[in-house]
Parts: C-alpha cells; structure tokens; sequence
C-alpha cells in the first residue's frame, strides 16, 4: 500500500488551508498549558485543594503521554482525518467540563478527558505535513509548526492574565472552543485521504500494557520521594508493577500482528538516535522551564513578569531555529544541523552553570535563548528526518514515538532533578543552621518567591537560603549541562544525509 495521499490527491487537498488548520490545531494544544499555569492562583482561590494543584497538571500530561503512542498507530491503520477529529472533540468536550468544574477534585477528572484527546493533536497534526508535503518541503514547514509553540508561550500568559483579571477563570478553559471548531471544519473541507478499507487487528494487549506502564511510571516519578519515601510499599510495588507490564509489553509487540509499538523502526539508526536525543532534551527541557524563574525570583530577587521574560527567551529562539532550520537541512544535511543545534544546548547549559546572584536576568535570557536555538534546530532535524525515513504505513507511529520519548524526558527531569534540588537544599541548610537566626528548611525556600514575605525574613535567614538556592540550583544546572553533553554525543551519531536522499 502507498501514500494514500498521492500526488493526485495532494491536488485536490488544498495544502495552505490544511496546513492552517492544523496550526489552529496545535495552537488549541500548546496555549493549554501557558495559560493555566497562569490561571491556576484564581483557580485555587476559587476551587480550593492546593495540595492537589500539582495533579492538575500532571492528569493532564499522564493522558497525553499514555495515548500518544496508541494515536500514533491508530492513525496509520484507519488514516489521520478520523484521529485527528476524534482527538479534537475529546480535548474541546473536556474544555468545556473544565470551565464548569466546581473543586479540585472534578477539574482533575476533566483535565484527564482534555489530555486524552490532546494526545492525538500534536502527534498526528505533525504527521499530516509529513504525509502532504515532500522531503525537501518538510524542513521548512516543520518550522511553522515549532513557531506555533513560541508564540503559544508569549501569548498564552498576557491572554490568561487578562481572562483571570476582567473576565473569569473559566474562559481560560473556554477559549479553545472556537479555535478547535474552525479547525475541524477547515480539516474536513479541505484534507482528503484515501486510505485503502481492510480488515485491522487492533493491538489491545499492547495498547492496554504501555498505558499501565506509563501511568505506573508517571505515579512512581511524581509521587516518589513526596508523599511516599522510596522504600515504602506502595513505591516498591510501582516500580514491580511497572517492569512486570514493560517487559510484557516489549515481549508482546515483538509478536502482535500490528504492533502499538513496531521495534523494527528503532533498528534504523537516525530514528533510534532521535529518540534517545529526545528523552535527553527533554529531561534539559523541564529542568530550566521548572527552576529558571525560581532562580531568577529566589536568587536574583527579580518580579514573576522578568523571570517570565527569561522562559519566553528560549521560546523566541526556538521558532526562529526551526524556521532557520528548514534551508539547513536542504543545504547541509540532518547530521550536521543536529550537531550545531547539539553545541548550542551545550553553550546555553554552560551559561546556566556560571550564572550567579549578580549576573542579572539578561544572562539568564541569554542561556534560554541560546538553548531554545539548540531545541529548535534538533527538534525539527529530528522529526524531518524520522519522517523521511518511514513509509506512510508507519509514519504516524514514527512521529509518535518520538514525542512519546520527548514526554518521558520531560517527566524524568521533574522528578530526578526536583530532587536533587530537594536534597542538595536540605543538606546545605542542615550544614549552615547556626548562621541563622531561625530555623529553616527546604520549603522556607518559597519565602524568597514572595516579596511581602521576603521582607519579613532576618538578613541571615535571607542571605542563607539565597546561598543554599544558587547552589542547590548550580547542581541542577550541572545535571543539564551532563544531558546536554550526552546530547551532543548521540548526534553525533546520525547518519549522513540530505531530506529526500535515501536512508
């Protein structure tokens, strides 16, 4: 079976508006989570439950990241259209609940529905410009996708502060709707898939076994250490039930007919480098998103609005790598592109290390900026080159895949760098406690990240959880700079080729 999107039937979908549409709907996925992070001091206000403030985002990221693989495979069996329209409905059917929730408790269920449609989106909306574009066409218009994440990020706090402040919370749940509707309209007008009718044996096993696995994982990572220390029970049962599902799972796929997962992919060496690279990028990802601000408000003694400013520099960089990446490719080739986007994260991760109280914000900026250069020219190479190297039949999965590992990255770094940032902050303040005047711990910390508290501290206090903060965050910064090394390593194994040469 080819292409189900010929070159004839590339004529009858009008590329522009399909293209459009996707953006829409990938903007619909990545506003998402800027604009609740800013909406979620009203929402605990409101609701109540602040111990449960973390699971509001973590419901969302678990469903997103369990179904990701499972849409991906999907969507090369019964084509992207229906996928992509299922995913779509779902994640504006839980917007809408999330706008009506009335606790804690009820915004988490709805949250959990929004990530399990938003799991289709971005994986499948990126497999659709691989399937209606060419090789060489690709790199460039992979790079309008990455913009979408950028201007997310720079627009996504001002709309939902300004929602938060003259309207209401729940509108900022409320403002996918529109965007969502226009996109499915515009994707059913205008995208056209023949995709040949056959008799499919859907992998349920696998699909039940990676979704146990995940979660299992995403439980142990987010809960391990916090509410349950890593030798209790319920800890070590996680980690047992997450080995016994993962091995059943690799054992299963090597034998389903139409596996969730195809190994084979993993055995051509540009895919397997990409994903490895992409779970190291992603544990460097969260590990500046998380403790950049916390830096630059605790240490630097700087507002939200800067310390914002320093996050926003990395999703500058990063649209305009993409962007700038699209010609690379063509010109250069992937391995190359990969390698300068490999010594950027490097550069930037340096800038981290050598940051300091009185380096200021615009240093912190730089290293953001520099490493979201570094996250756009990798990121783009990767999924180009993943992409080129599949046929249709596994493109979706290809794609999937590699945001799958990008997630894990993400999840990992919030756990094994939190806590390192936990631990190293509690041994410095156990080993300094008589400079003090009263006594401190790791979470005295959140002080320093309120100006009217900040105040009420004693000069010694301050100036002792400032020098324990810069240290604790100097070893995270380290940890990156490792990831960022290893990066670089993996690259520099990709094959040698241009988009549109044979793998």
């Amino acid at each position: 079976m080819g292409d189900p999107i010929s070159k004839s039937k590339r004529g009858k979908t009008k590329r522009p508006l399909v293209l459009a549409a996707v953006m829409l709907a990938m903007f619909m996925g990545a506003i998402e989570a800027t604009i609740v992070s800013t909406a979620m001091p009203a929402i605990v206000a409101d609701l109540g439950g602040f111990t449960l403030y973390s699971w509001v985002f973590s419901a969302y990221l678990l469903m997103n990241a369990v179904t990701v693989l499972i849409y991906g495979k999907l969507s090369d069996l019964f084509g992207r259209k229906p996928i992509l329209f299922f995913g779509i409905i779902v994640f504006l059917i839980g917007s809408i609940l999330c706008g009506f929730a009335t606790s804690m408790e009820a915004l988490i269920i709805f949250r959990l529905i929004q990530g399990f449609g938003a799991g289709a989106v971005t994986p499948i909306a990126t497999t659709i410009v691989g399937d209606i574009y060419t090789a060489e066409e690709r790199a460039k218009v992979q790079g309008y996708l990455a913009s979408v994440w950028g201007i997310s990020a720079v627009t996504g706090p001002a709309v939902g502060g300004l929602l938060v402040q003259y309207v209401s919370w729940h509108y900022v749940f409320w403002i996918n709707i529109p965007l969502g509707i226009l996109s499915l309209i515009a994707l059913g007008l205008f995208l056209h898939e023949n995709v040949e009718k056959k008799k499919h044996e859907i992998d349920y096993i696998g699909a039940f076994l990676i979704m146990v696995s995940v979660s299992t994982l995403m439980f142990l990572l987010v809960e391990g250490g916090g509410r349950w220390t890593w030798f209790s029970w319920q800890v070590l049962g996680l980690i047992v039930l997450f080995l016994v599902t993962i091995t059943l799972f690799v054992f299963h796929e090597g034998r389903a007919k139409e596996p969730v997962m195809p190994f084979e992919i993993w055995k051509e060496r540009s895919i397997f480098v990409a994903n490895v690279t992409s779970l190291t990028t992603g544990i460097m990802l969260i590990g500046i998103s998380s403790f950049l601000p916390t830096f630059v408000q605790g240490v630097m003694e700087q507002t939200p609005i800067v310390a914002g400013f320093t996050l926003t520099a990395m999703s500058i960089g990063w649209p305009i790598a993409s962007t700038f990446s699209g010609k690379m490719l063509n010109s250069i080739g992937y391995r190359k592109t990969s390698l300068i986007g490999g010594a950027a994260l490097l550069i930037g991760s340096f800038v981290f290390v050598t940051m300091n109280a009185s380096s200021g914000p615009l240093w912190a900026a730089l290293g953001s900026f520099i490493v979201g250069i570094g996250m756009g020219l990798t990121s783009t190479a990767f999924i180009v080159s993943i992409q080129s190297t599949v046929s249709w039949q596994q493109r979706g999965i290809a794609t999937a895949a590699n945001m799958f590992m990008r997630n894990l990255g993400n999840t990992i770094g919030a756990a094994l760098l939190g806590g390192i940032l936990n631990n190293r902050l509690g041994i410095f303040l156990r080993e300094h406690a008589s400079k003090s005047e009263e006594p401190l711990t790791v979470d005295s910390a959140t002080l320093l990240l309120k100006e009217n508290e900040q105040s009420n501290l004693s000069e010694s206090a301050r100036e002792l959880l400032q020098e324990g903060l810069t240290q604790s965050l100097h070893w995270v910064y380290y940890v990156v700079l490792f990831f960022a090394l290893i990066s670089l390593l993996l690259i520099s194994f990709i094959p040698k080729r241009k988009p549109g040469s044979a793998a």
